[in-house]
């Protein structure tokens, strides 16, 4: 894949955890006044009526069995399994501690993606992802202390949404990045609904709560779109190092909305992530400046 593609492709990663996160922030504000099963519901009904609309006027509507293709399937299955695993974490764990154990899955992803794929990973690459990995670790603190039950429901997410990732990329170009958005949000929203009842049932909630999750639905519209374009742009191993800029955003919202103030560990964990998140940047632009010299008259230079 030519190297300005995953510059592109990582460049739509930051766009998208930035969505994410905002929208993580909103769902830990609103879990006070209702469960996360009518969370997912109440904010997946937003998202579909705005998905639905988008696809509708880009044309990207397809028929049902469309979404049967197996790519497609798998990917709404782990994207159902992951949101459930990860929203029990974040609505019992502080944001920046959950965000921090998902920062796992770029490595997932990147093993996945060599197993799988056959994607070439360079040693560099591999220290640049290892890296950023011990951050987590640092930031973490492996142990008995700080550690729970609901811990391992942020790490079985990051089993699931690296399934999910992987399965993005097989799925075949003709398919619509709005059409796989608009089948996943409607698959995440009717599993909100199945798990509302046993999770406590309906509670009103309030118009704070309901503005609150109209504007997380635009989020989440934007956060699908630009994390979908990403790993259809760029090879996987070179997008998903970007994932950990959502541990910024999320010591960043932590500190503003909740109080939660990041320690020497977070801070030096941090900067690991952050520096390994560069170094990966500057690889890929290295090699777009040394590349199109060789292929210029194949493949034209491509914007960011």
């Amino acid at each position: 894949m030519h190297p300005h593609s995953n510059i592109r492709g990582s460049l739509f990663m930051v766009v998208g955890m930035a969505s994410f996160t905002m929208n993580d922030a909103i769902t830990k504000a609103v879990s006070s006044e209702m469960n996360f099963g009518e969370v997912m519901l109440v904010r997946g009904l937003f998202a579909t009526v705005l998905i639905a609309a988008l696809a509708y006027h880009r044309r990207a509507l397809r028929s049902p069995r469309t979404s049967m293709v197996k790519p497609v399937a798998l990917r709404v299955a782990a994207e159902v399994g992951g949101t459930l695993a990860f929203l029990t974490a974040i609505v019992n764990l502080p944001l920046a501690n959950t965000s921090a154990i998902f920062q796992a899955l770029p490595l997932a992803v990147t093993l996945g993606a060599a197993l799988a794929f056959g994607e070439p990973v360079g040693w560099r690459r591999w220290l640049a992802i290892l890296a950023g990995f011990i951050g987590v670790l640092i930031i973490v603190r492996p142990g008995l202390e700080g550690f729970n039950q609901y811990s391992l429901f942020a790490l079985g997410s990051v089993f699931f949404f690296a399934v999910r990732d992987l399965a993005t990329r097989p799925i075949p170009a003709h398919i619509p990045s709005l059409f796989i958005t608009l089948v996943t949000v409607v698959a995440v929203t009717v599993a909100g609904g199945i798990i509302l009842f046993p999770l406590g049932g309906w509670t009103p909630p309030s118009a704070r709560a309901l503005g609150l999750l109209a504007f997380s639905a635009v989020l989440v519209v934007v956060g699908y779109q630009y994390v979908i374009m990403a790993l259809r742009a760029g090879d996987i191993s070179a997008v998903a190092p970007f994932r950990y800029t959502a541990l910024l955003w999320a010591m960043l919202l932590g500190y503003v909305f909740f109080g939660d103030r990041p320690d020497r560990y977070m801070v030096l964990g941090a900067s690991f992530i952050v520096l390994s998140g560069l170094y990966a940047f500057y690889r890929e632009r290295k090699l777009a400046s040394s590349r199109p010299a060789a292929s210029a008259s194949a493949v034209p230079p491509e914007g960011v």
